[in-house]
């Protein structure tokens, strides 16, 4: 429904992820929010992969929900398919994912918007912003004009505007403008930003083509199915709603990677007609094919748009190739060999501002009351740009009640992380979470979002009571677990010998944890589920660890204050990785903990370069 009210406490421009999400975080406090977008209907869209979570993602998607959020509940009310990724690997970088059904997903979004209250949806487009000065004061927001000449009065402005900021959709040679497909761009108010000083750049990113589920032979692929005992985003519990699919794998042959390179003269990124960077992560089809011309396959992930979506997502073969050029490559993957392109893949370039303009709080520094969110921070993903937008949107409504910002250090949350990232480092591509980017991430594990965040939510009003009680009932079912394993002796141990069943968990079996189930059955009744026994044994098994990641936390401050010798030899650093040696020595950072925030320094490649500080490598020269 369209507000009819022209004043507000907060405006946020842009109804994506990070727009919904800010949207939602500001009105949580109480602040009175207008929720700004080109199409009401298209709030919460998920414009690329109908998917929350993955590496690294899924522990932003997680903290979000901690904190109150909506894209947890969300993804777990859609989801088609659910997995944890990287379960052969450390429980640090194991990850939650989660297929969803794309239509059930932003209808959830719309829902939960509703349920919660305190946001307007207005349909416009954000043209300028209103601005007010006085006397040896600053610059100072105070809402919006609208394309339509409408002025929106507002204490606060929040910029979403994601890939529509000036966007321009490629084709093949041919150009239009959009943000997505089938959408107009949102152009001039990138011109207002310019001209307020603010520093702006060009990004890019695409999209694969969506094929016809039922021209797709699926006997020729690889079925990838859902886990069992699914794991669920949203620390509020439940189960899935939907009915679970599955996901399938093939793999590009020699022959598609022939088609692409013929056709490089019409790639718009080769053919010179695209400026901005895309995403090193998430390459093209044409950019796996040119910078990894050694590979013969790259594997391909069809996923179902929905329950009963007449579509397949083809994850891995994004292009802006011409639509014809796209249907030929494709009728050369197995599977796929009648394949009908129902929607083509294509490219989408766009404004941003570079991140080295905002605090740490995303409020931009030299002009009060506009903060800055998702895609136009220069960061790619939906769990990237929601999780700017609840920090952005809170912060918003913190600021006009006069309250600190709320801030997380790289230490407490994935979310500090990321913005740690962009405020210092400035990436001059499209940013993206991984697990190396947390030099903490045993203490950032995904099921500990809660315990980390949810209390520093309650209070400041962005966490609701029933959450917190859930919070406080699963630790107080942790403890008393754990008591009882402390106080049961292991039925295994050696004869004579008092090894307690928590002593079994500390072991480092690979069994361990299904052993300990199998000798104390009883305490399943105790835990809600499998993942409070995987944290309980999380816990147990990695305190020693735990406990070296909080004295490495605690020393952060004498990182912070470790200079490094101006003529650092960074190359003679055993181990250091060569991008690393080149960052370090383009940037050549004072101290330990700037150059931590290098873009281009791994917390791995900190870590060689502290101890070979502490060592006393001898500087060049």
């Amino acid at each position: 429904m369209t507000a009819a009210r022209d004043s507000f406490d907060v405006l946020v421009v842009g109804g994506g992820h990070a727009g919904a999400e800010a949207a939602a975080a500001a009105a949580r406090p109480g602040a009175r929010t207008g929720l700004v977008t080109l199409d009401p209907a298209a709030v919460g869209r998920m414009s690329c992969n109908p998917a929350i979570g993955g590496i690294g993602k899924g522990q932003l998607a997680r903290e979000i929900d901690a904190l109150g959020g909506l894209m947890g509940r969300a993804a777990d009310r859609a989801g088609i398919q659910f997995r944890l990724l990287n379960t052969s690997k450390g429980r640090a970088v194991q990850s939650p994912r989660a297929q969803c059904d794309r239509a059930a997903y932003e209808t959830a979004v719309r829902e939960l918007l509703a349920e919660q209250g305190g946001v307007e949806i207005v349909a416009g487009e954000a043209v300028e912003l209103l601005l007010e000065t006085g006397p040896g004061d600053p610059r100072r927001v105070a809402g919006l004009v609208l394309a339509d000449g409408r002025r929106l009065r507002a204490g606060a402005v929040v910029l979403t505007t994601g890939t529509f900021l000036e966007g321009v959709l490629h084709s093949g040679l041919e150009q239009q403008p959009g943000g997505r497909v089938g959408e107009g761009a949102a152009t001039p108010l990138g011109e207002a930003l310019r001209r307020l000083g603010l520093p702006t750049g060009r990004l890019k990113t695409g999209t694969p083509p969506r094929l016809a589920a039922d021209s797709v032979d699926l006997g020729a692929c690889q079925e990838q199915p859902g886990d069992p005992e699914p794991v669920l985003f949203s620390f509020l519990g439940g189960r899935p709603r939907l009915p679970q699919r599955s996901c399938w794998l093939t793999r590009t042959t020699p022959r598609t990677h022939e088609i692409v390179r013929a056709n490089l003269d019409r790639a718009p990124m080769y053919a010179g007609r695209i400026r901005g960077a895309g995403p090193r992560y998430c390459p093209s089809l044409e950019d796996k094919v040119v910078r990894f011309a050694d590979r013969e396959a790259h594997v391909v992930f069809l996923e179902p748009e929905g329950v009963d979506s007449p579509l397949l997502y083809a994850n891995g073969i994004s292009t802006s190739l011409p639509a014809a050029v796209q249907q030929e490559f494709v009728r050369t993957i197995p599977g796929l060999e009648r394949a009908r392109i129902v929607q083509p893949g294509y490219a989408v370039e766009y404004t941003f501002v570079r991140p080295r303009a905002l605090r740490r709080s995303l409020a931009v520094r030299g002009l009060d009351g506009l903060w800055l969110a998702g895609q136009i921070c220069g960061t790619s993903g939906y769990e990237e740009a929601a999780g700017q937008g609840l920090l952005a949107g809170l912060n918003a409504a913190l600021w006009l009640d006069g309250r600190e910002p709320f801030v997380l250090g790289r230490h407490e949350a994935y979310l500090g992380v990321m913005v740690d990232d962009l405020v210092v480092s400035d990436p001059a591509e499209p940013y993206r979470m991984f697990t190396s980017r947390a030099e903490h991430r045993l203490l950032l594990r995904h099921d500990t979002a809660d315990r980390r965040l949810t209390p520093r939510g309650a209070a400041i009003g962005a966490v609701g009571e029933e959450r917190l009680a859930r919070l406080w009932a699963k630790e107080e079912r942790l403890a008393r677990a754990r008591a009882e394993l402390a106080a049961r002796s292991d039925p295994a141990a050696a004869p004579g010998g008092r090894r307690s069943l928590l002593d079994l968990l500390r072991s480092q079996r690979p069994d361990a944890l299904a052993r300990v189930r199998a000798a104390a059955p009883d305490l399943d009744r105790l835990l809600a589920g499998g993942e409070e026994w995987a944290t309980l044994e999380a816990d147990v098994r990695y305190e020693g660890y735990l406990a070296r990641q909080e004295a490495w936390v605690a020393r952060a401050a004498e990182r912070e204050a470790a200079v490094l010798p101006e003529n650092f030899d960074f190359a003679a650093v055993r181990g250091l990785r060569r991008e690393a040696v080149e960052c370090l020595e383009r940037f050549r950072p004072e101290t330990l903990g700037h150059a931590g925030r290098l873009a281009g320094v791994s917390p791995a490649d900190l870590a060689l370069l502290e101890v070979a500080l502490r060592a006393g490598a001898r500087p060049t020269g």
